[in-house]
């Protein structure tokens, strides 16, 4: 039997801390490395792949009760601002604007008619007058005649005076009450005429609503209505969805929000192009508060059985809009989001308080048109 010699022991020994002292120079530098790259850029970045992406969702929906007659746009496809997508029946729209400009008229006529009736009663008053002093003479000649004129022939004289001056009373009533319709107004300020144009331009804006148009760019989603469906007013009808303004919420832990600031470089990719395109955002506001508080049954936590549980806040993330113009994202989409937290300067609040306005294509209607026509009927009522 052959037994090793001591030197190939000695060998098989060094051998191994050989290995041993490069494994542990390895481990000791990969260390080294791991600690200068936490210390120098690592911890500067918080990262999450509870993020996803979110958007607005544009309802379309009926502003008057309606029967559907075409529809312009289907689900997936993609519309532009001012696009026609769905029209009603306008038959009894149509028959109300016709009905509303036929009052427009009779208002502005039934109102020169009362002006006219102004200068009637003022010639009645006049007349009135005339009449009563004519028989308030007759009587002072009567009663100074002494016994040449009968008490009867005075007791009549005296009973036209009384009726010459009730008749003079009427008259003043009556044009009391026909200034008081047109004082102080023209025929186009008259009530009566103001209110026929603002029945006329309401049954203007119902027609308008017999199209809907798209509010805004986007792709059209959740289409429920079908051509002959009738619909109430306020019923959902479609959604179109502009996808290139949408962003990503984001939800960080509790533990990652000391260093966030508004105005952080965020990098982030999308499980649908498999983290081959990377976008690039900044933060825009953190929430005011965890998923959680905002739950519709929200946690009591005021019990005898209670366990901590890491909560998230929301941060809203915007995106280029040049990188989502080239690779879309859909709402509700997976991301992977990393946020660099380095720069401080920022408000850890929430975004600035900016004001914030958006604007969408409501129909055709005009105004400028509904004042033309309604000019054009004051002037051939004679207003």
């Amino acid at each position: 039997m052959k037994y090793p010699s001591e030197n190939g022991k000695t060998d098989a020994q060094n051998a191994r801390r050989r290995w041993l002292t490069i494994l542990a120079a390895a481990v000791a530098a990969g260390v080294l490395i791991y600690g200068l790259y936490w210390l120098f850029y690592a911890r500067h970045f918080v990262s999450t792949d509870d993020a996803y992406v979110g958007g607005d969702v544009v309802s379309i929906t009926s502003r008057d009760p309606a029967t559907v007659v075409a529809l312009h746009a289907d689900n997936t496809q993609t519309v532009r601002r001012g696009q026609l997508l769905i029209e009603f029946d306008p038959s009894k729209a149509e028959a109300a604007f016709e009905a509303a400009k036929a009052d427009l008229a009779r208002a502005v006529r039934g109102t020169r008619t009362n002006f006219s009736k102004v200068d009637q009663f003022h010639a009645q008053v006049n007349a009135a007058r005339v009449a009563l002093d004519q028989a308030q003479a007759d009587y002072r000649r009567r009663q100074t005649a002494g016994d040449s004129v009968s008490r009867e022939e005075l007791n009549h004289a005296r009973d036209a005076v009384a009726s010459a001056q009730a008749s003079l009373k009427s008259a003043q009533s009556g044009l009391a009450q026909a200034q008081a319709a047109v004082q102080g107004t023209r025929v186009s300020t008259n009530p009566d005429v103001l209110a026929a144009i603002a029945q006329l331009r309401s049954a203007a804006i119902t027609l308008s609503h017999m199209k809907l148009y798209a509010p805004v760019d986007g792709v059209v989603a959740q289409r429920t209505v079908q051509v002959g469906q009738q619909v109430a007013a306020g019923t959902p009808l479609m959604a179109v969805v502009p996808l290139d303004t949408v962003w990503i919420d984001a939800n960080f832990k509790e533990g990652q929000l000391e260093d966030m600031r508004v105005g952080q470089p965020v990098t982030a990719t999308a499980d649908i192009y498999g983290g081959g395109m990377t976008y690039h955002g900044k933060v825009a506001g953190l929430g005011a508060g965890s998923g959680s508080a905002f739950a519709l049954l929200p946690p009591q936590n005021a019990s005898g059985n209670w366990i901590k549980i890491v909560q998230r806040v929301p941060v809203r993330i915007a995106l280029d809009p040049k990188e989502l113009r080239d690779h879309p994202l859909r709402v509700g989409l997976s991301m992977d989001v990393e946020v660099d937290v380095r720069d401080t300067a920022g408000s850890s609040i929430g975004a600035p308080n900016v004001k914030h306005e958006v604007r969408g294509y409501i129909g055709d209607y005009s105004d400028a048109s509904i004042s033309r026509l309604i000019k054009q009927i004051l002037a051939q009522n004679g207003a």
